[in-house]
């Protein structure tokens, strides 16, 4: 316990140090005078938590702590109330709805005993991650590109007549470089889904072997579950 309380006084600083001045493991053992092997593990833990260089000004030491050590107990800790996650994961599908009010409806429910912003995040992460089962699929570059609308949709007002409308945004994606283009538009009719298509082609500079929508009323007149169009 002596070793985690010493390196995290230091953690912020072998992040600054590898991030922003760019310095290797062993400049950075040599700045702060730690091993090197203290550096690597330190780093190594970082990246498997998903700490990203600014650390959040909301993550305090002790947060900090038990996301580089999620299974080493800390003696003298509160216990804390776990958030109903499967609740939490139904009510991230509205819209409208995101993870700053969830965790203050939490906190509101449980402010003595509640995890900060960011240990919520992470719990709610490695929570999801244990859920999600999936298949890994392999693209070939040029083979496949994925279309539909976003489901946002943005407000454009006219500065002279101070008319709103709302325009739809076209999204295609290419399935091996994720490389993505995006347009907006009136309507997702289907000239207008065309010419969506027209410009994205344009983007990319090329034509893909295969161009994969979603249910889209305008791209599909049946559907079928091994029909792609082309």
């Amino acid at each position: 316990m002596a070793k985690m309380r010493l390196s995290m006084r230091k953690i912020k600083d072998i992040l600054r140090l590898r991030h922003e001045a760019g310095l290797s493991y062993r400049g950075i053992a040599q700045s702060l005078n730690i091993g090197y092997g203290t550096v690597v593990d330190y780093l190594t833990r970082a990246r498997q938590a998903g700490l990203s260089w600014p650390i959040p000004e909301e993550l305090c030491e002790r947060d900090l702590g038990r996301l580089l050590f999620p299974t080493q107990p800390v003696i003298g800790q509160r216990r804390f109330s776990e958030p109903d996650f499967p609740a939490i994961h139904l009510e991230l599908k509205n819209k409208t709805m995101t993870k700053q009010l969830l965790w203050q409806e939490y906190r509101q429910q449980h402010p003595e005993d509640g995890y900060s912003y960011a240990q919520f995040c992470h719990r709610y992460n490695e929570w999801l991650g244990r859920q999600q089962r999936s298949m890994r699929q392999s693209h070939r570059a040029g083979e496949k590109l994925f279309v539909d609308y976003c489901g946002p949709t943005l407000t454009v007002v006219n500065p002279d007549t101070g008319e709103a409308r709302t325009a739809q945004i076209f999204v295609a994606v290419l399935g091996a470089s994720n490389y993505t283009f995006a347009c907006a538009h009136w309507s997702q009719g289907q000239a207008d889904w065309l010419d969506a298509h027209v410009k994205a082609f344009e983007f990319f500079g090329g034509v893909p072997e295969l161009v994969v929508p979603d249910q889209l009323k305008s791209a599909v007149r049946k559907s079928h579950r091994y029909v792609t169009s082309r």
